[in-house]
């Protein structure tokens, strides 16, 4: 299927790997412009020159999504961007009573505010030219929030009522905003949490692993070009009539009914 955005501009944040990377790979395929973003130069190189010998358009972007000065950057590089990418390291579980409110600042700072200052600075630009594609990467945890997760569903439970006004407001100009909830991608950030466990619990790395997918019902981790394409279906011209909605990238996990 031709997703009929070829030519489109995208700017998507911490694509250096990962379900970022994931993301700019499956909308470069379609032959859109990518603008991907890390904040350590010499990761951002591997990817740049992989996109670059598949004959993909792409621009690297060093910068800090959750400053002042690293959104400055990202969108001097893509001020007109068609298609908006949010994305951000989730933070680390943490018992609530260990949260102070500095953790909290920099949690909101870096899943709920960096994300709304990059749309409010896009957003008036897609609605103009009524063509606009917004992706919030959040969690599962926005619906099943988790005693040591309080900073993820917190910070992104919040960011979804923002973006789900706003989806609203400007559906009328071709401009949507969806939210992808992943559980249980294996990307690097998995293999974090089971070397943590293994240091933590004293069990072996592959007791960790398979603890992993013992909550997911596809009885397997979900491979990130799985999440990629998702995405940039979202981002489709044909996903026009998608918007305001929290879509669960799960292996069919999530319990409920809504």
């Amino acid at each position: 299927m031709d997703l009929g955005i070829n030519g489109r501009k995208a700017l998507v944040c911490a694509s250096s790997r990962g379900l970022g990377r994931a993301c700019a790979e499956a909308l470069a395929n379609e032959g859109v412009q990518v603008f991907i973003n890390g904040r350590d130069q010499a990761r951002l190189a591997q990817p740049l020159e992989e996109f670059r010998k598949a004959g993909w358009q792409a621009t690297a972007v060093t910068a800090d999504v959750t400053t002042d000065a690293g959104r400055s950057a990202l969108l001097e590089a893509c001020p007109e961007a068609d298609i908006l990418i949010n994305n951000n390291a989730g933070p680390s579980p943490r018992s609530f009573v260990e949260l102070g409110h500095e953790e909290w600042l920099a949690g909101l700072e870096a899943n709920m505010l960096a994300p709304l200052m990059l749309m409010r600075a896009l957003l008036p630009g897609m609605r103009t030219r009524r063509f606009g594609r917004i992706i919030n990467v959040t969690s599962a945890m926005v619906k099943l929030p988790h005693p040591t997760m309080a900073l993820s569903s917190g910070a992104r439970a919040g960011l979804t009522a923002v973006m789900k006004g706003q989806s609203v407001e400007c559906a009328r100009d071709n401009v949507t905003i969806n939210n992808l909830l992943p559980f249980i991608i294996n990307t690097e950030r998995q293999r974090w949490l089971a070397q943590r466990r293994v240091e933590q619990e004293r069990i072996t790395f592959e007791q960790a692993r398979a603890d992993q997918i013992k909550g997911v019902a596809a009885k397997r981790m979900g491979d990130p070009r799985e999440f990629g394409a998702i995405c940039a279906f979202l981002c489709s011209a044909h996903a026009g009539y998608i918007s305001g909605q929290s879509i669960h990238v799960d292996g069919g996990s999530y319990p409920a009914l809504i």
